[in-house]
């Protein structure tokens, strides 16, 4: 099972309902059929600023690279890009970290 967990930091500017607007595309792109699970929500903590947290998984990398690719994944990446810098980290899950 693939993990992609996003970090976007919203950029001072933007309005609280352009906040909003792009929380719920966002959640949108749960109807995908590659995605496995899917979720978004607010950082509670706001010492960074306003943060909207996507947490999803998908059962495989072809999975993952199928959503990576869906034009309506490609809009809401270009959506936020105006909206926000952002941190990703995609891992396998169940792999063993190295001691």
């Amino acid at each position: 099972m693939i993990r992609h967990i996003v970090l976007f930091r919203v950029y001072d500017h933007i309005s609280e309902a352009d906040v909003d607007a792009a929380i719920a595309s966002l959640r949108a792109l749960e109807a995908l059929p590659s995605v496995l699970s899917w979720r978004v929500e607010r950082s509670s903590d706001m010492r960074k600023g306003r943060v909207i947290v996507e947490d999803a998984s998908f059962a495989s990398e072809a999975d993952f690279a199928e959503f990576r690719r869906d034009p309506s994944h490609v809009a809401a990446g270009e959506m936020m890009a105006g909206l926000s810098d952002w941190l990703n980290g995609d891992y396998e899950a169940g792999s063993e970290m190295p001691n």
